[in-house]
């Protein structure tokens, strides 16, 4: 696991977007796992720059999205397919058949999970994830306790998920479905690389929980130690609480120029 660490989220998601653009440019017909919320959308700003002011082309690039509300119908403002196509794909040129966002309104959820996984492994599996954490360490919405060896499937929000996500419903938690489809840990698991952005004190905890402490379930996060390519993009904010951030920046700061976006 490699920590960026970094004065502002500005910085560090132009530096996400770069590694981003480097596969796009390096394979045209990659596989990129994508996230919502308001972590990425600073990446997803950059992307859409190098599109349209150099020429990014995402014509041959297909994406599958981490997870959906169950309940929600794709034009619902708070939907991820709302926010994917508002936030990048509309201003991309990605074409639409590449797009996979789990169906929050399938009438057969198992089925609709079991298919969302066997599209990713007919595509070729995931190259690159984007991934955020959640205040409680979880990655998509695999909540604390989730299996490490878990499936896209449906899960049940906890209560501070519903709190957490309050903001985008008017702050009223009662609003936020309580069930959503989500691609597994194991699943986020199988992608060639993982860059995980965090922004903010509020996941200060959540960072060093997954950075420094032990692997564990309840720190759903924590299993990607084991990952052979994880990358954690993080603001001084959320370096507050690691006991090893000038290591980790000793070591950024050392690398050759050719390792850089690597």
């Amino acid at each position: 696991m490699e920590i960026i660490i970094k004065e502002t989220s500005e910085t560090t998601s132009v530096m996400a977007a770069r590694l981003v653009a480097r596969l796009v440019r390096e394979k045209p017909n990659a596989v990129l796992g994508l996230a919502t919320g308001s972590t990425p959308l600073m990446l997803y700003k950059e992307l859409v720059r190098l599109h349209q002011e150099e020429g990014l082309d995402f014509s041959g690039i297909t994406t599958f999205n981490l997870d959906e509300y169950i309940g929600l119908p794709r034009d619902h403002e708070q939907s991820y397919y709302t926010f994917m196509w508002k936030n990048l794909f509309s201003q991309i040129n990605i074409l639409p058949e590449n797009v996979h966002i789990p169906d929050g309104m399938a009438a057969d959820v198992p089925l609709a999970c079991a298919e969302y996984e066997q599209a990713i492994l007919e595509a070729g599996g995931i190259d690159l994830q984007v991934l955020g954490i959640g205040s409680d360490g979880h990655v998509g919405f695999n909540e604390p306790t989730s299996s490490f060896a878990s499936r896209t499937r449906i899960k049940t929000l906890t209560r501070q998920t519903l709190k957490d996500n309050a903001r985008f419903f008017n702050d009223d938690d009662s609003r936020v479905p309580h069930h959503c489809i989500t691609m597994g840990i194991g699943t986020i698991m199988d992608a060639g690389c993982i860059l995980m952005l965090a922004f903010g004190e509020k996941k200060a905890e959540a960072i060093a929980s997954m950075v420094e402490g032990p692997v564990a379930s309840v720190v759903p996060a924590s299993i990607l130690q084991h990952h052979a390519r994880a990358k954690v993009f993080i603001d001084e904010a959320a370096a507050t609480q690691l006991k090893r951030a000038d290591y980790y920046r000793w070591v950024y700061e050392g690398k050759p120029d050719w390792q850089l976006d690597a």
